[in-house]
């Protein structure tokens, strides 16, 4: 549920930002460009993390053979080398996992907001032959969805970016899922020669839409076949052109046989397999993969040209972590925080008990305290505390002598003799 929500939020938040740049600049081509340069910026930080990452480790792979060799016959001993060597080069083996995954998220999302919306038939009784949006991430009161919904001003640079390459150059047939029967049909309206009435369309809730949308049998993509294809094949090359650059270019920028076979199989296929899915794919995202390619490439040339990346920088790298081996600083953070309080508990532990303190055999020794010595009992004819009534006349003081010399604690003085 958490992760459905999460999801969800990401395509309403990617819908509305690309509605709102629509609002600014009303062009469905460049509100996709813009979109992707607010993408490739807000995922800079971990492009870099992930291309260094990615870059360091190739640089390591003739390194990591020499071990592999080395302790062929030692699988454990082959394993402790080289995390030494990572630690040594200071370099992540998983480091360019996560920026990958991060980004991979993006291209889903960017799919389900720019293909067009699905309808379906209406369950409401009041509007039978009415269809209902069902998967729509644009805010239904935007220019653009209005736009998206009716299938016009969709088009840039000779591309409706709503059709592919497949469907480029005829009228594509828009379908549904009836739920009656669970067949696929094709819409009425235009472009369906069997029902060529339109219906109304709904919005989410079946509500009204604040603006009047009917239906389409079939989105326009051209009428000419090789003519109209033109564009597409063009905006596709691109594409895989510079899928295939970007690959290339880092690897110039490692060292030899710094790939393992496997690795280099792979360099070589996914640009391929981005061709097929291209295909079928709406030209708006076809767009949005180029010109995030561009700006990989762009970034990929400013970290070589910069020497934040390369063989060079690998060495650098290496040097620097060996001075930080030989003068290490301690490091306070959460995790050190939580390896201290271990390690303490655990020397806690290993420690040996304590003997018990000697004493008569009771289970806690209580701390003697020094005698204060017997109490006073108070007078039986004082009020309180010892002290006479204020009405006792013993409580009087005797006249002060000549002079005002008041003398302490005075003698008493010998009764007078009678005689």
């Amino acid at each position: 549920m958490v992760a459905n929500g999460l999801w969800q939020g990401l395509l309403n938040a990617l819908g509305w930002v690309l509605a709102w740049i629509y609002h600014i600049v009303p062009n469905y081509g460049i509100a996709i460009v813009l979109l992707t340069l607010a993408i490739r910026l807000l995922l800079l930080p971990l492009g870099i993390k992930q291309i260094k990452s990615m870059q360091h480790m190739q640089a390591l792979q003739p390194k990591l053979k020499e071990l592999q060799k080395k302790y062929k016959n030692n699988r454990q001993k082959q394993q402790e080398e080289q995390m030494k060597l990572y630690k040594e080069a200071g370099v992540n083996p998983l480091g360019g996992c996560l920026p990958m995954l991060l980004t991979l998220p993006f291209l889903f999302a960017m799919y389900a907001v720019i293909r067009p919306p699905t309808l379906t038939p209406s369950q409401d009784p009041l509007h039978k032959s009415a269809f209902v949006v069902a998967n729509n991430h644009l805010p239904q009161d935007s220019a653009l969805f209005q736009n998206v919904l009716t299938h016009q001003n969709t088009d840039f640079l000779f591309l409706n970016l709503q059709c592919n390459l497949v469907g480029a150059g005829t009228q594509v047939p828009i379908k549904y899922k009836d739920p009656a029967d669970g067949q696929v049909k094709q819409l009425p309206g235009q472009g369906n020669p069997t029902q060529p009435t339109p219906a109304p369309i709904l919005g989410k809730d079946g509500t009204a839409l604040p603006f009047i949308a009917q239906t389409q049998g079939a989105l326009d993509c051209g009428h000419k076949r090789f003519p109209d294809m033109i564009p597409y094949i063009l905006l596709l090359a691109v594409m895989v052109g510079s899928t295939f650059f970007q690959t290339w270019q880092m690897q110039r920028a490692s060292p030899k046989d710094s790939q393992s076979s496997q690795q280099q199989a792979i360099t070589r296929v996914m640009p391929l397999m981005f061709a097929f899915f291209g295909l079928q794919f709406p030209a708006g995202l076809v767009l949005y993969w180029t010109v995030s390619n561009g700006l990989q490439v762009a970034q990929q040339t400013y970290l070589l040209r910069a020497g934040h990346i390369g063989p060079e920088a690998l060495e650098r790298r290496m040097a620097e972590q060996n001075a930080k081996a030989a003068n290490p600083t301690p490091r306070r953070g959460v995790m050190s925080w939580m390896t201290e309080r271990a390690q303490a508990i655990q020397n806690q532990r290993d420690q040996p008990p304590k003997p018990r303190p000697k004493g008569d055999g009771s289970a806690t020794q209580r701390k003697k305290r020094p005698n204060p010595g017997p109490r006073r009992s108070p007078s039986s004819g004082s009020a309180r505390g010892g002290k006479p009534p204020m009405g006792d006349p013993g409580r009087r003081r005797k006249a002060a002598p000549p002079g005002n010399q008041l003398r302490r604690n005075p003698k008493p003085e010998p009764p007078e003799d009678d005689g």
